[in-house]
């Protein structure tokens, strides 16, 4: 069960990541009144099987929570039982909303009412913040640690996000003027590195005590230590992209081959984050 949950987890963060950044990169990149017909097209159709398999993954996740809460399968299929978690739970309470925004995300973007997307999109993700580690402070000091952990996601999912907008465009790459696209995406991205550094060293702090959890190559230290590699490899790709930004037309296919391997480095760090969030963080005594 607890694979299970741990693949559930990273299917679902990874499928509202995507959706948010995706959709906060494109009107960034491309600006928000050029239209870009078959971009478009794909970026949708892909966005509504992403929202598809969210609902579908935050409804297993949901039944895992219970099934591990009620100790058995059988248990976790009843609808009393689940009623039960969703009404009784810290856990369910902000999981029946995250169901609700995730449920009128996949009908806003049948109809579509694109005005509505991104707000939905950015309310989805922030309910993913109290999940997992950030609920494990009461008080103030836990609202400040759900905040923190707010403002980690959402750059987290606006870098993902737009490397994924980032490959659509190099794909249509006739389309498009590339290096100014290019400078844009990388000039915001260093406030995205910003803002993951210094939020991921406040998580750290808070929940374990220390500026690094220790010992250095066991459990939560360890895959913490993996996730961080991940995203220094991913920033070393996006330097070396911006050291070879002049002339970047002529180089197409090692620049689709550094950008989808960023890409894949961040979905790796994101099972990490899976991982991690199902790990105890060693919190240290006083």
């Amino acid at each position: 069960m607890a694979t299970l949950l741990v693949l559930c987890r990273f299917l679902h963060f990874c499928v509202v990541l995507l959706m948010f950044g995706a959709w906060v990169f494109r009107p960034w990149l491309l600006g928000a009144h050029v239209v870009q017909p078959t971009l478009d097209r794909q970026l949708l159709r892909i966005t509504r099987g992403l929202a598809g398999l969210g609902l579908f993954t935050g409804v297993v996740w949901l039944l895992l929570i219970t099934a591990s809460m009620a100790g058995s399968w059988e248990s976790a299929l009843q609808p009393a039982t689940v009623q039960l978690v969703l009404g009784k739970t810290f856990f369910g309470q902000v999981w029946a909303w995250h169901l609700l925004l995730n449920l009128l995300l996949v009908i806003v973007l049948i109809k579509p009412w694109p005005a509505l997307r991104l707000p939905l999109l950015a309310l989805l993700l922030a309910t993913l913040a109290p999940v997992g580690h950030g609920a494990m402070l009461d008080g103030l000091s836990g609202r400040l640690l759900i905040l923190n952990q707010v403002v980690h996601l959402l750059c987290v999912g606006a870098w993902l996000g737009g490397l994924l907008v980032l490959v659509l465009i190099l794909r249509q790459a006739q389309d498009h003027h590339l290096e100014p696209i290019l400078r844009r995406f990388s000039g915001v991205g260093y406030g995205l590195v910003g803002g993951l550094l210094v939020t991921g060293l406040i998580n750290v702090r808070v929940l374990t005590g220390q500026l690094w959890p220790t010992p250095l190559f066991e459990g939560f230290a360890l895959i913490l230590l993996i996730k961080v590699g991940l995203v220094l490899g991913m920033l070393g790709l996006a330097l070396l992209n911006r050291l070879r930004i002049k002339r970047c037309e002529q180089r197409l296919g090692s620049l689709r081959a550094s950008v989808m391997m960023e890409w894949l480095l961040g979905v790796a760090a994101v099972a990490a984050v899976s991982l991690l969030g199902t790990l105890p963080p060693m919190v240290m005594a006083g």
